[in-house]
């Protein structure tokens, strides 16, 4: 078991829960913050041993500085995962709810992240990977806060990468796509939506919550060394599908084609 900490938020359900798993599988000492402390302790007995809970709420800075500093050491990893879903047509959303989201999600990722990038930077360095989402990066109907906060996180992300690289802090997102886990499942309770949203996806089925860990643990990893200020899309292909099974005449297929016959053109394709 190795000594080093990896704090994972949000980890007493769904993703989080699943990503904080495998961190340990991965070898590292697992801090388990949730809101939920029933359901983060719940996590860290089925990990075992080098796996302990806190009840965080991470829109409470000084609630995070305290568990922070409750650490024996830096954490070698954070993955900022709490997060919240406030859905709904934007003319209909409260702004409780649409404050909510972004303090949840945007600013409760950026005091985590501050906490342990200072840590990190007196010992050395780290890793920190922030959930985000594919509404961060294509607006969807009715999201309601849920895009404007996660896009704001993948512009944390780089803001973050830029200003703690010096200190050997590296700072990525993970952006899932239709993931059926954690806050989705009530979305994929309906066969029929889930059929229908499956279909849209490239690769042909809903992600899981194992495709987000281990893309954050990849991140985390030294493979990823020198990547830093990056959004992965862990998605199937699904933002770059606009065209995905978009019909075309058979009869334009040789739209292109040099008058010699050469498919390359005059040019031969340069």
């Amino acid at each position: 078991m190795t000594s080093e900490w990896a704090v994972v938020t949000g980890a007493g359900h769904g993703i989080g829960a699943v990503i904080a798993r495998l961190a340990a599988k991965e070898g590292y000492r697992v801090a388990a913050w949730d809101i939920d402390e029933q359901a983060a302790r719940a996590v860290a007995d089925e990990i075992g041993a080098g796996c302990v809970a806190a009840r965080v709420d991470v829109t409470d800075e000084a609630a995070v500085a305290e568990a922070m500093a409750a650490l024996p050491d830096a954490p070698a990893l954070v993955v900022n995962n709490a997060g919240v879903v406030r859905f709904g047509p934007l003319l209909e959303l409260s702004a409780a709810d649409f404050r909510l989201a972004v303090d949840v999600n945007l600013t409760g990722t950026f005091l985590v992240a501050r906490a342990a990038a200072a840590r990190m930077a007196a010992a050395g360095g780290g890793a920190i990977v922030n959930i985000a989402s594919i509404n961060g990066i294509a607006a969807a109907p009715n999201a309601g806060a849920y895009t404007s906060s996660k896009a704001a996180v993948i512009k944390l992300t780089e803001q973050m990468a830029l200003e703690w690289s010096g200190a050997g802090v590296r700072v990525n997102a993970v952006a899932p796509g239709l993931i059926h886990a954690g806050m989705s499942d009530a979305i994929y309770a309906d066969p029929e939506v889930r059929a229908l949203r499956q279909g849209r996806v490239p690769l042909g089925r809903l992600g899981t919550a194992e495709d987000v860990a281990e893309a954050v643990l990849f991140l985390a990893s030294p493979k990823a060394a020198y990547v830093t200020g990056q959004t992965l899309a862990v998605d199937g292909g699904i933002t770059r599908s606009a065209l995905h099974r978009m019909p075309r005449p058979a009869d334009v297929d040789s739209v292109g084609v040099d008058p010699a016959g050469d498919p390359a053109g005059p040019d031969g394709g340069r």
